[in-house]
């Protein structure tokens, strides 16, 4: 077969979503979600609320991808069903914050996890950026490499997460832990915090769409996309909710709270400071799956993107292969820049509150398309998707009012991106 005509099956599009959703978010998030909410059935809640979204969202993504069958996911379904404005600004959002913001994070992430093993300053950036540009390279190749490379570097990532399970399961508790299970989660789950801490959740399960921006990529995606997107979503969100509890069953609030290298905390108290090593060396190794899937998917969005606006053409060309080559590097670039000039935390907020933003259109735009032959179709007819946005509203109205820096950020680069829309329009 020739290579312009490979596709992948379910299995590599399920491990596109497992690997990008599986990354920096359950390695680190549960340190910021700690100096909100404490209670142990808190933290299960958020988790599990945060994957019922994301199943929501996967059934919704299954459909439109469907509908459409054209890669590049939100930019398609936007422009097509709305206007092209929407498109436009979601695939802007994608190229600075919903793509490459993720890159960056996992970059940062892993020279914070390799800083202790490797005695190298974790606020350093330089071997984040050499791993972003080695994995571009990758993915400039052809579309049969990257998914040989995401299909092994998944499995290494989703062996290496069950291993910590496991682990944590068996031992018993060395000594002070956060396991409270009594009832003041009844309160915890009102307060303001419940809500912020609620981004942290859905940026963690970010990814679980990725499948529907190459679904041209797919064959019989009437098939192996719900496969690959609804499948991920509940196998990652079972795992999630198992992480958070080994690591509250073996680190204090105290140790934690506020904390990036949260799962590294938790886990030296178990294996002693040598086995922390191994842990750290083998939670940075698995974000190199999580940073592949992103330069993978995002590059198609902003493919498609440029493919239809003036001012981007430069990067719409594909090389013989039927690679984005191009956009691979411009998301590359921008990734390597976030790394270099933002900080972790501010980082995942404003990205999390883009994404919850720009993603409740998406889910809401499948209210305007007509019933169509030989496409999936969400359960329960609409009623998912309106609970699926009545959540975002809550979670970003919370959101601003609690990090309003952070939010205006996210709705600054918004309007520049209306900005660049216009001027490429005259």
């Amino acid at each position: 077969m020739a290579e312009t005509q490979y596709k992948i099956g379910a299995r590599t599009a399920m491990a596109i979503c497992i690997s990008t959703m599986i990354g920096t978010g359950v390695f680190t998030s549960l340190g910021f979600q700690l100096a909100e909410v404490q209670n142990t059935w808190s933290i299960i809640i958020l988790w599990l609320l945060g994957g019922v979204i994301a199943l929501i969202g996967a059934f919704t993504y299954a459909e439109l991808g469907t509908h459409f069958q054209d890669s590049g996911g939100d930019y398609i379904f936007l422009s097509r069903i709305f206007h092209p404005i929407l498109g436009y600004l979601y695939t802007w959002i994608s190229l600075t914050a919903g793509f490459s913001a993720p890159v960056a994070i996992s970059a940062m992430a892993m020279t914070a996890y390799l800083s202790t093993p490797l005695g190298i300053d974790a606020n350093s950036p330089w071997l984040g950026i050499a791993l972003i540009i080695i994995l571009s390279a990758i993915h400039s190749l052809t579309i049969k490499t990257s998914g040989w490379f995401q299909d092994i570097s998944s499995a290494l990532k989703v062996l290496f997460v069950i291993t910590l399970v496991v682990i944590g399961f068996a031992y018993a508790p060395a000594g002070e832990n956060s396991i409270n299970l009594d009832s003041s989660w009844t309160s915890e789950i009102w307060v303001p915090g419940f809500a912020v801490s609620l981004i942290f959740v859905s940026y963690a399960y970010q990814g679980w769409n990725s499948a529907a921006y190459i679904v041209g990529e797919i064959r019989n995606p009437l098939k192996n996309l719900p496969i690959a997107l609804i499948g991920g979503t509940v196998l990652v969100t079972v795992i999630y909710i198992m992480m958070q509890y080994v690591m509250l069953k073996h680190a204090s609030v105290s140790e934690m709270s506020g904390q990036v290298e949260v799962t590294t905390i938790a886990f030296s108290n178990i294996l002693s400071s040598r086995g922390a090593y191994w842990i750290s060396l083998f939670i940075a190794l698995q974000l190199i799956a999580t940073i592949s899937g992103y330069l993978w998917i995002g590059s198609r969005i902003v493919q498609a993107m440029a493919a239809e606006h003036n001012q981007w053409k430069f990067v719409a060309p594909k090389s013989k292969s039927n690679i984005p080559v191009r956009a691979v590097w411009l998301l590359a670039a921008v990734s390597i820049f976030f790394t270099l000039t933002s900080t972790f935390e501010q980082v995942l907020i404003y990205a999390g509150f883009l994404l919850q933003l720009m993603s409740s259109i998406t889910i809401a735009s499948v209210f305007f398309i007509e019933k169509k032959e030989g496409t999936f179709r969400s359960p329960f007819g609409r009623s998912l998707q309106v609970f699926y946005i009545l959540f975002s509203i809550v979670v970003l109205v919370y959101t601003f009012v609690e990090r309003p820096q952070e939010s205006m950020i996210g709705l600054g680069l918004l309007g520049l991106g209306l900005v660049t829309y216009f001027v490429g329009r005259r």
